[in-house]
């Protein structure tokens, strides 16, 4: 009887953080959630930054005994975090601010902040056809980091991005050591990453 009363309190608590706890569900999304989390390797992604320009995560962390994608022009592996987001996901909104803070008090440490957009790989989507551009959307907002664009949803599919938004923080040898679903507003989120980024920064 015991038992069973403890595992009702689980659920009820479990139950209390996730109404807490903002996510928005990306519609049509037949894909399969691998399930990432801490301790995993990131997946590889190629992402378009600009007009014919590409990022690469290799370029920034890579598997302990790989060589880094441009060892000669940069050699020092960076502490990635990346968020998928969308500009018709509210939550997504509700977080961008504190990753912008983080962008800013990090700037000129070897870390690496990425927004990787998949509002168009959702246009299809009735209901979304007229979701605005991140670019000058999130530039009005005051948002400054880097925008990914994953047009056709192939990063948000490795990494599971179902519901948004979907942070990951990425020690330098390529594996998740923070992953997180959703935005609480009632939580620390800027004390939480600042503690792992900090730790992270001083492993070599």
């Amino acid at each position: 009887m015991k038992r069973q009363l403890i595992i009702v309190m689980i659920m009820f608590g479990s139950m209390l953080f996730a109404q807490d706890r903002e996510v928005a569900v990306v519609p049509d999304d037949d894909s399969v959630d691998p399930g990432l989390k801490e301790g995993d390797i990131a997946p590889s992604w190629a992402l378009m930054s600009g007009p014919g320009k590409f990022e690469f995560l290799k370029t920034w962390t890579e598997e302990k005994g790989k060589k880094l994608r441009k060892p000669m022009t940069q050699p020092d592996r960076h502490v990635v975090v990346l968020s998928f987001f969308a500009t018709w996901c509210k939550p997504c909104m509700k977080e961008l601010p504190h990753l912008q803070n983080l962008y800013q008090k990090y700037e000129g440490e070897q870390i690496k902040f990425f927004m990787i957009d998949i509002t168009e790989a959702t246009r299809t989507v009735r209901g979304l056809e007229d979701s605005p551009k991140a670019g000058l959307f999130l530039a009005e907002k005051g948002i400054t980091m880097p925008i990914l664009n994953d047009s056709r949803g192939v990063a948000k599919k490795r990494y599971g991005a179902k519901t948004l938004p979907r942070l990951y923080v990425v020690d330098k040898y390529r594996t998740i050591r923070l992953a997180k679903k959703g935005f609480d507003e009632g939580e620390d989120f800027e004390g939480e990453l600042i503690a792992v980024i900090d730790e992270l920064l001083k492993e070599e």
